[in-house]
């Protein structure tokens, strides 16, 4: 018996963190995989982001714990800070798992992404991941067809072609050997905005909470939900009254302004402001880069504190990026042959700091449930059962978060400085370190290095 030598092939959309994390542990675990990017190159910018509990031991796992730390922002803590620059109050940085506002391991979304990506390229010997940039994924059809290839080390989907594409056939749920040979199976035919159209065995749609990807098989579904807030990021010039605080400055009328140090010299800063969550979701995202640096002029010209600064930075930025901040809580994952991951599936959002976490747990327990199981179904369902339990604790945000952040009078910042004063002190800050985030560390991680070949 000939044992074919076509590795299952998987395509996933987007290459920011959940994309080239999912794409390591399937090239660990034998899959062919390629990685479509709408952006011409790899996105380095972004704002800081926590590498934290779970998302932690992923990258620990994969060996990059060091070359995480040696990347860090270098940021020291958060300050509170007042209209002349007073601090308020402070909070230290604490160890990855604390709960605080900054972790141990404080990172740019930018640099994280590029160290992925540069344990996945392709080596041209048949190992590594395949990137394709500056192309998008216009179409998605299940396809019944012939030849598409199996035979993953340690397993994987494409072993339920080796049953048919029946997954009532009997087979154990894991595999230590290459798959039996293949008479046919089914794909997915992929089109795209400028390659041919191609066939996949499987397709991963990792792009984001806007997934475009996602909106092609689960068209409206799921729905977004607003948290009312609006922000806007973007690299300005350090200056030398700049330190390596988190410095967060809060105006009335729902307004705050953040400056965050990083390891590069400049500044990452962010508007925010409160926004009425009955308004359609996407405002933010349907205007131009001009319209939105009117807007911010139009609501921050009298905020006080940096503003000015700011927005004369953000005038000249060439990364200024702007959302409306949101969850994605999806009923389902996948459909078919197509499995959403990441924010594509369950953001949590920026003010959760549990979104690195979710995308790097996610894309190792995807990875390892596809190793794990003869068919797709199987894999998809044992990823959802993994990690919906964690995604969904990630999501519970403490009570009136964001807006009880950003409060819209003036009594209502002398409230909140007084609030996160009290909290800055030792017994009260042990008790509400428990309530201020989500645990990060509330997964446990299950073992797939038995499926390495």
């Amino acid at each position: 018996m000939t044992i074919p030598t076509t590795r299952t092939r998987v395509l996933v959309s987007g290459a920011s963190i959940a994309g080239p994390a999912l794409a390591y542990w399937l090239d660990r675990y034998g899959f062919e995989t390629t990685i479509v990017e709408r952006a011409p190159e790899l996105r380095t910018g972004g704002q800081n982001v926590d590498v934290r509990g779970a998302g932690r031991e992923v990258v620990r796992r994969m060996g990059l714990e060091d070359d995480v730390r040696a990347a860090t922002t270098g940021e020291v803590g958060t300050r509170f800070v007042g209209p002349t620059g007073r601090t308020v109050a402070e909070f230290p940085a604490g160890t990855s798992d604390s709960g605080g506002a900054t972790a141990e391991l404080e990172i740019l979304r930018g640099d994280l992404a590029r160290l992925l990506v540069g344990r996945t390229t392709s080596d041209g010997r048949g190992r590594g991941t395949t990137y394709r940039f500056g192309d998008r994924i216009t179409g998605i059809r299940e396809d019944d067809g012939v030849g598409v290839g199996a035979g993953v080390k340690g397993a994987g989907p494409a072993a339920d072609a080796a049953t048919g594409g029946d997954p009532t056939t009997t087979a154990a749920s894991t595999l230590t050997g290459t798959a039996p040979p293949v008479s046919g199976s089914r794909g997915v035919v992929v089109s795209f905005e400028h390659a041919p159209d191609e066939r996949f065995d499987l397709v991963v749609a990792a792009d984001g909470i806007g997934s475009s990807t996602r909106r092609l098989v689960f068209g409206d579904e799921p729905t977004i939900r607003s948290l009312g807030l609006e922000t806007s990021y973007a690299t300005i010039p350090r200056t030398a009254a700049d330190d390596d605080w988190w410095r967060w400055y809060n105006a009335a009328g729902g307004r705050s302004i953040t400056l965050r140090p990083d390891p590069h010299g400049t500044i990452r800063a962010a508007m925010s402001f409160v926004t009425d969550r009955a308004r359609e979701r996407g405002g933010a995202e349907r205007r131009t880069v001009a319209e939105q640096r009117a807007r911010l002029h139009e609501i921050f010209d009298d905020a006080g504190w940096e503003a000015r600064r700011v927005l004369d930075g953000f005038d000249h930025a060439d990364d200024l990026y702007f959302e409306s901040i949101g969850q994605v809580q999806a009923p389902r994952w996948s459909s078919g042959r197509v499995v959403l991951l990441g924010d594509a599936a369950y953001c949590a959002s920026p003010v959760s700091g549990m979104g690195t976490s979710l995308s790097l747990a996610g894309a190792y327990v995807l990875a390892g449930e596809l190793a794990s199981h003869r068919h797709h179904r199987d894999a998809f369902a044992g990823y959802e059962r993994l990690m919906r339990p964690y995604v969904e604790q990630a999501q519970q945000l403490p009570p009136g978060v964001p807006r009880v952040a950003n409060p819209r009078s003036r009594a209502g910042v002398v409230v909140f400085h007084a609030g996160v004063r009290l909290a800055s002190t030792r017994v009260a800050g042990r008790l509400g370190a428990r309530f201020s985030t989500p645990p990060a560390d509330a997964l446990d991680l299950p073992d797939y290095a038995h499926l390495e070949p």
